[in-house]
């Protein structure tokens, strides 16, 4: 069979079991399940600029991060209804992403890295110090979950809830890298003057990338904030931004399934590690030094070298 054959066995197969899932697992399992696709699609936002365009940020919690907390000012604050406070979501983080974007892509390389990286913090910073209007490091609790003609209150039908958003975003991914302009974007990963020379415009492409990362990373952060039911500056500080990018690294960068796959065993990891012993900090981060060393192109990469192994006569 042909390697797009097996990518659709996989992917039907994969489908099922996410559908079963509330048929087999505990409620517990099933609420760190939930997480688990929250963060993929989080990784999967990031893996936009960093696997296909070639720009690696450290402040892409600042998009999760402004979504969740527009969840929580509308629906808190406003008393609007939780439902319609999400796309207002969406478009408070594309719009942050916009305003961004023609501040950090005057920079490359480590420069980029920490341009974004600043951007962010000036955002946590407002969620930290304006306490009237967020409460500061307290946080804002209460949260309430939308209600689209039946309860989301239960783990099983916010599961399910979840499921289809994050679904619907990753065939969007699937669509956008796959299309002329994904095409586009990893050409300007390998070469920005190649492209240019072309006649692509590499800087409205960039740009473009920025703000769809932006949005759907404002997908996970609202999902996020319903899941919790509570929203804190954590949400926005440098700690998620660099979560993020380990689970793309250690899942595999430009391959969409490989940071989906980073996220779900940081997740796991974290949930089975502290459970185990209160340094799990530093167990976590002997695991990432490790697969940094050994791994180097993530788990994916891992997976094409044995098969390419297997391969050989």
């Amino acid at each position: 069979m042909t390697v797009r054959t097996w990518t659709v066995i996989g992917s039907v197969a994969m489908l099922t079991l996410l559908i079963v899932l509330p048929e087999v697992l505990r409620s517990y399992y099933l609420a760190l399940a939930t997480k688990m696709l929250i963060f993929a699609l989080f990784a999967m936002s990031l893996d936009l600029l960093l696997g296909y365009t070639g720009l690696a940020s450290l402040g892409h919690a600042a998009y999760f991060g402004v979504a969740a907390y527009a969840i929580a000012l509308l629906v808190v604050r406003a008393d609007l209804d939780s439902g319609l406070a999400f796309p207002v979501a969406l478009v408070a983080a594309a719009g942050t992403g916009a305003l961004f974007a023609p501040l950090a892509l005057r920079a490359r390389g480590s420069y980029f890295l920490m341009i974004t990286f600043a951007l962010a913090q000036v955002v946590w910073s407002v969620a930290f110090g304006w306490r009237s209007l967020t409460n500061g490091d307290d946080g804002m609790p209460d949260i309430v979950r939308p209600n689209f003609g039946w309860s989301l209150d239960n783990t099983t039908s916010f599961y399910y809830f979840v499921l289809a958003i994050v679904g619907v975003a990753t065939l969007s991914l699937v669509a956008i890298v796959r299309s002329p302009f994904g095409r586009a974007l990893r050409g300007i990963r390998e070469s920005e003057s190649r492209m240019q020379a072309l006649g692509y415009d590499v800087w409205r492409h960039q740009y473009a990338a920025f703000v769809l990362a932006a949005t759907f990373a404002g997908i996970a952060g609202a999902l996020y904030a319903y899941y919790n039911r509570f929203v804190g500056p954590e949400y926005l500080y440098v700690v998620q931004s660099a979560e993020a990018l380990i689970m793309v690294i250690l899942g595999g960068a430009g391959t969409l399934i490989g940071p989906a796959i980073g996220a779900g065993l940081i997740v796991f990891l974290e949930d089975f590690v502290s459970s185990m012993t209160e340094h799990w900090v530093l167990v976590l981060g002997i695991i990432y030094v490790l697969v940094t060393l050994f791994a180097p192109r993530g788990v994916i990469g891992l997976v094409e070298q044995f098969r390419q192994r297997r391969a050989k006569p």
